[in-house]
């Protein structure tokens, strides 16, 4: 199984940037990261560190958000997020090129919450703009935008597979192929979807799939999920990418866990 370890929600206990190396100490090839500087377009330095804290760890980063704006506080990604000066395109070019230098090729743009004084219309619009912009972009370094659906924000917009595939439909139509379904099971799960038609319908065209348990978005099976299950028939239907560890728990007893496969 290939795993990648979500290091902006995993080994919190340790600086950032001594996390690649506690994942890659832990026995994984590969990390993860959202947005890991306060601003969208951080200084040269910050962003040297950030590159070099991964290529010393020997690991690869296997996904980056996009810019998110501030997390803590409840934003979910600024790509539908009218007058704010043009920062998620402004994030476009650091993006690219971080993943030039560390050869990644998957980059998760988070939607972005509904705005009190803007129409979710004109949201939808702009998102689909900056979608179509950061999709051109990482495509010249063979890299693919992520759309997630998300739960736990209510005024986040993209709660299902649907919700998340109808956006992608329409960037299809300005001749955009290159942004794929994050399918993150706990999310999904959470917010009432049919995970298992979604893998059934899906699978083979997922970009990229996250992992926790519920409740309590904790490791595998400290919840009710079939999350083995799920893998296993991704797998079959032709998913072959990375398995992202995105769940709560501390670092002395993270990865104290095993995923059986399917008997049969």
């Amino acid at each position: 199984m290939t795993y990648t370890v979500n290091c902006s929600i995993l080994l919190t206990e340790l600086p950032l940037l001594e996390r690649p190396a506690a994942a890659k100490a832990a026995g994984f090839d590969a990390v993860e990261f959202w947005w890991p500087f306060a601003e969208a377009v951080p200084a040269d330095s910050d962003v040297d560190a950030f590159v070099a804290a991964v290529q010393d760890a020997g690991v690869q980063l296997s996904g980056l958000n996009f810019f998110a704006g501030d997390m803590p506080a409840g934003e979910r990604g600024r790509v539908s997020w009218a007058g704010r000066g043009g920062v998620f395109k402004d994030n476009i070019d650091v993006v690219i090129a971080i993943g030039e230098r560390l050869g990644t090729k998957a980059f998760n743009a988070l939607y972005g919450n509904r705005l009190e004084g803007s129409t979710p219309e004109a949201q939808d619009e702009l998102a689909l703009e900056n979608l179509v912009a950061a999709a051109r972009g990482v495509a010249t370094i063979g890299g693919i935008v992520l759309l997630e659906p998300v739960s736990g924000t209510p005024a986040y917009p993209l709660k299902t597979a649907a919700d998340a595939l109808a956006v992608i439909g329409k960037a299809k139509e300005h001749a955009v192929e290159n942004i794929k379904l994050l399918a993150d099971f706990y999310h999904l799960a959470v917010n009432g979807d049919d995970v298992p038609a979604v893998i059934e319908q899906h699978a083979k065209d997922f970009g990229h799939i996250q992992i926790a348990d519920n409740p309590g978005r904790g490791a595998p099976g400290t919840g009710e999920l079939p999350l083995g299950e799920w893998i296993a028939r991704s797998r079959e239907l032709g998913y072959e990418g990375y398995i992202g560890l995105e769940y709560k728990a501390p670092a002395a007893e993270a990865f104290q866990w095993a995923i059986r496969p399917v008997a049969g």
